[in-house]
């Protein structure tokens, strides 16, 4: 029997997994997530958020707090641009080992456990969870686990991957580097007290080349100061790199973070932001499952939707000038890229989880000039209610909405009885006098006109519209639900 039971276990407690145990815990779902390392990373990597990134941590309630952990980067990032027309949220610039705190104060207060210098031994799957076997790694104590799911979130080169036998197609390794965080006064210098070292491994050099002299020579050098008194605090080795996995799922444990993609740093688009969206988008799929809201068929638009975008991204990087790829890369071998831009707010999810209405090919639209068609997000446009400003997306983020017209009457009171009777949290939203707006743009934006309806889900991705009156609204927002949700018909 397992000392400890729990509904999701996941593996590591890096941006990737303390997203996912956060936005799984928001939801009500018992969740532990262990990590080998004994605390939160102390190296600032993976620095910056964009305004997508932003829009899914507001969700959470700690958009503010990763905001203010970036208020005092000494520049703004070279790939930041003005997307106010597009998404209410901010930019963020804060760096990994400010935002990784937040998310683990913010996973426990929503009821996670969180368990450091905790090392994943082994694990088993069969058709009702994984069972795993843990190492405390001050006590060397063996516990088990036993879990419904099991989500790898360890990194580029985790356990889980490796062993469950995962291929990964990409360039691989492109650079390698060792970072390291020093203290020393750096006023004539820069503000910033971090630095990394390219190293290669291909000819022979390791980790355990770099020594504390040898380090410390390099930064006098870098910084021309022969005298500088340098204390180190933390050496850590990277890659740059650039793969996909073949399959973000194996039965009952799926891939996320670093551990399902990487790519190169390079266009707004990097793991840190790839690392909350993929926690995102597996727990609310994950929770409404262990909810019973939805069928277990609803799991595999995971990776139906991710894999496709991780390609993309990793595609952009690449072509990307200050991605670092090896000069002999012939890129013409490449699709052409997508603008980020694009990817950020205008790529269309395909999946069992979206009924698409048309058979356009695009992988992403203009989000500039939005659509509001199924499979993309929903247009930001500005809104009041009670005389205080909102976004469209402040709408969303925790439940499925239904956003209606404002002679959508029928479609609201349709929705009320439907999420009773499946028992799904649906929240219907009618623009109109609770709802204004003033400019007009909602109903064209979301290409609803004023009878119709537009069905978003959990993550603000569109899942479904009707822009005509129907006969039956109830039954036709059953029907929808249950194809989406995986539900038998009713």
């Amino acid at each position: 029997m397992a000392d400890e039971q729990t509904q999701v276990l996941v593996v590591g407690a890096g941006l990737a997994g303390l997203s996912a145990a956060m936005f799984l815990a928001q939801r009500g779902i018992d969740v532990i997530a262990v990590e080998r390392r004994p605390s939160s990373s102390p190296h600032p990597r993976a620095t910056g958020q964009n305004p997508r990134t932003m829009e899914l941590l507001r969700g959470a309630g700690v958009a503010d707090d990763v905001l203010a952990a970036g208020l005092d980067t000494p520049s703004e990032p070279a790939n930041t641009f003005d997307t106010s027309a597009i998404s209410p949220a901010p930019w963020g610039h804060a760096a990994q080992n400010r935002v990784e705190p937040i998310l683990l104060k913010r996973a426990e207060e929503f009821g996670a456990d969180v368990w450091f210098s905790t090392e994943l031994v082994s694990f088993e799957q069969d058709a009702y969870g994984v069972t795993a076997r843990l190492m405390d790694k001050w006590s060397e104590r063996i516990s088990t686990v036993r879990a419904d799911y099991l989500i790898a979130a360890d990194g580029y080169r985790g356990a889980v991957r490796g062993r469950l036998g995962v291929a990964r197609d990409g360039l691989g390794t492109l650079a390698n580097r060792i970072g390291v965080l020093f203290e020393a006064n750096l006023a004539d210098h820069v503000d910033e007290h971090t630095v990394s070292f390219d190293y290669h491994p291909n000819l022979g050099e390791s980790l355990l080349d770099f020594t504390a002299e040898r380090l410390t020579g390099l930064i006098r050098v870098a910084l021309d100061d022969p005298e500088l008194d340098v204390k180190l605090l933390a050496v850590q080795p990277s890659e740059i790199a650039a793969g996909v996995v073949n399959d973000f799922r194996v039965g009952r444990i799926f891939l996320t973070g670093d551990a399902a993609a990487v790519s190169p740093p390079a266009t707004g688009l990097g793991g840190g932001d790839t690392a909350v969206a993929d926690g995102f988008d597996l727990a609310w799929k994950l929770a409404a499952v262990l909810h019973g809201e939805a069928g277990p068929a609803l799991l595999n638009s995971y990776p139906a939707e991710r894999r496709p975008f991780a390609e993309l991204v990793m595609n952009a990087a690449l072509h990307d000038p200050r991605a670092g790829t090896p000069p002999e890369l012939d890129l013409s071998v490449l699709p052409e890229p997508i603008d980020p831009v694009r990817l950020m707010f205008g790529y269309r999810h395909r999946s069992g989880a979206v009924i698409l209405e048309d058979d356009d090919p695009a992988l992403a639209e203009d989000p500039c000039h939005p659509t509001g068609r199924p499979g993309y997000r929903a247009p930001h446009v500005p809104l009041r209610r009670d005389g205080v400003e909102l976004s469209t997306v402040d709408l969303f983020g925790l439940d499925w909405v239904l956003l209606a017209g404002e002679r959508g009457a029928a479609w609201l009171a349709a929705a009320d009885r439907v999420a009773a009777e499946l028992g799904v949290p649906l929240r219907a939203c009618g623009l109109g006098p609770a709802l204004v707006d003033s400019a007009g743009r909602a109903a064209m934006a979301y290409g609803i006109g004023a009878d119709g309806v537009s069905l978003v889900r959990p993550d603000g991705v569109v899942a479904w519209r009707c822009g005509t009156v129907v006969d039956d609204p109830e039954a036709a927002l059953r029907t929808v639900l249950t194809r989406l949700l995986d539900r038998p018909a009713m």
